[in-house]
């Protein structure tokens, strides 16, 4: 387990670019204007559906740090089997649901640990997501889920971190509850960010950058506010300038 080291070095970006697109050509284009020392990029199920594997091998190569965002959610085996198959990928982290349960979880452990090395290569660090940020307490209600969404994801992130997982994504809303109750280095990569003055979209737990920080994020997954503005390399920048980051 641990945070594998940079193809760059000792750099270690914080803002992830959620690489949400349909049209694969346009997620490399995109790419091809950023630079890996400044973001990370996620590729989620949208485009990896449409692409495959290749963008995410093509981003790789580039030296970029590739979050695979497919979120694994099935019986221990088969998670275990798509969990391998990502570490041979040479992505820097993937995730799985943590309401899969410690079985699934553990088993995607093993399987990322055992790969890697066979490989010979770090370990990818494996998250699991607590409770998507599009819910909120109502629909949490819905799911016959007791609680609200603040207690489940707490509680599905110390089952991670019991299976041994890396981190969980969560709610920056959150982070603070998460980072007093889980073990130091436990990383928690947090989606639903919006500097200030964006919209919410299809968001319902969101915060700004700068206070997904000082809640105790380590990591800010970006999407439509950099990938959707009229110069992604400056909303970028000033998204990274605002956590103290190097633009």
């Amino acid at each position: 387990m641990g945070l594998p080291d940079s193809p760059l070095g000792s750099t270690n970006p914080r803002v992830i670019v959620a690489l949400d697109f349909a049209n694969p050509m346009h997620a490399l284009g995109l790419a091809d204007r950023l630079d890996p020392r400044h973001c990370a990029l996620k590729v989620g199920k949208e485009m990896f559906v449409v692409a495959g594997p290749e963008p995410v091998r093509w981003m790789v190569a580039r030296g970029f740090r590739v979050f695979l965002d497919l979120k694994f959610h099935d019986i221990p085996h088969t998670v275990a089997q798509a969990c391998a198959a990502a570490t041979r990928l040479g992505v820097w982290m993937l995730n799985v649901h943590a309401a899969g349960g410690s079985a699934m979880m553990d088993a995607a452990r093993e399987a990322v640990d055992r790969t890697a090395a066979e490989c010979g290569r770090p370990a990818p660090l494996l998250i699991a997501v607590t409770v998507l940020t599009s819910l909120a307490d109502a629909d949490i209600r819905e799911l016959h889920i007791s609680g609200d969404a603040a207690g489940h994801s707490l509680h599905l992130a110390r089952l991670s971190a019991a299976s041994r997982l890396d981190g969980v994504v969560c709610s920056a809303v959150e982070a603070p509850a998460l980072r007093a109750s889980l073990p130091v280095g436990f990383k928690l990569v947090t989606p639903g960010i919006r500097p200030a003055g964006s919209t919410a979209d299809d968001q319902a737990r969101i915060i700004t950058p700068e206070r997904a920080i000082a809640n105790g994020a380590d990591y800010l997954v970006v999407g439509r506010p950099i990938t959707q503005a009229s110069d992604p390399v400056a909303a970028l920048a000033r998204i990274n300038a605002s956590i103290g980051e190097a633009a």
